[in-house]
């Protein structure tokens, strides 16, 4: 007999009112959807609403903490993802957590339980303008990875040298989306967009001289493109990026 029979016969018998029968339910539905560590709420429902887990964002996070939400997501989940994280707090979190591999690039942890698999047909492209831009690039990237996307990247393709983007269209072109992170003045984004039929997701970096205002100036360009089929993260959201792009090439799997 599971817990809610048990609750619904009391409730039937009479030895429970309704009131104490919906407190019950609610404890027990708390403690199956939230992990409580004190310094942090875990939201161990959040694949089974969303599929995929909840992401550690490590900015302003110790390595103690993200060590302990990451051991208490491991009797859950089967991946996890930590974001934005340094090579030192890297170095102390991989001595704890068996099995956790640092990206340097990316600045982020992985975790998988089984190996990494590509589930989904078709793939993401990432195109990135220079190789600046790499860390933001690498970060959707990786996110998109851990949903089950395959991935090809593309960068160093930026405007002032606009012939490199166009040896490598035919590719960009077969994506099921597209990822452009750029900085500067951030018009790869609109070039890309105006050349080709998919989703463009684009992603203004921090990268560029004193008057790009730590990315403002591509956000600005690429929320004003005329190109269209083009949607846009905040300010070197990688993450946001790749996680976008992977639920399109998921929910464009799933159609076919």
């Amino acid at each position: 007999m599971t817990l809610l029979d048990d609750i619904l016969k009391q409730v039937q018998s009479g030895e429970l009112d309704v009131d104490a029968a919906k407190a019950q339910l609610n404890e027990q539905w708390r403690s199956q959807t939230v992990a409580e560590l004190g310094f942090a709420q875990i939201d161990t429902d959040r694949e089974r609403r969303v599929g995929f887990p909840e992401v550690i964002f490590g900015e302003g996070k110790t390595a103690e903490q993200i060590t302990g939400i990451m051991k208490r997501m491991r009797e859950q989940s089967d991946r996890i993802l930590a974001t934005r994280i340094d090579q030192a707090k890297a170095n102390a979190i991989l001595q704890e957590v068996d099995g956790a591999a640092y990206h340097p690039t990316s600045r982020a942890i992985t975790w998988f339980r089984h190996p990494m698999l590509k589930v989904h047909d078709g793939y993401i492209a990432v195109v990135a303008a220079g190789t600046s831009d790499m860390p933001v690039a690498e970060e959707a990237a990786l996110t998109a990875e851990c949903m089950g996307s395959h991935v090809e990247r593309v960068y160093d393709v930026g405007v002032a040298g606009i012939h490199r983007l166009f040896h490598r269209l035919p590719l960009i072109r077969e994506a099921n989306a597209i990822v452009v992170a750029a900085g500067m003045e951030g018009a790869l984004t609109s070039v890309v967009g105006g050349l080709v039929s998919k989703p463009v997701i684009a992603v203004p970096t921090s990268i560029g001289y004193g008057a790009s205002f730590q990315g403002l100036a591509a956000l600005l360009a690429m929320l004003n493109s005329c190109a269209p089929g083009i949607s846009v993260v905040n300010i070197d959201n990688g993450f946001g990026a790749g996680y976008y792009a992977g639920l399109i090439n998921q929910n464009m799997a799933k159609r076919l």
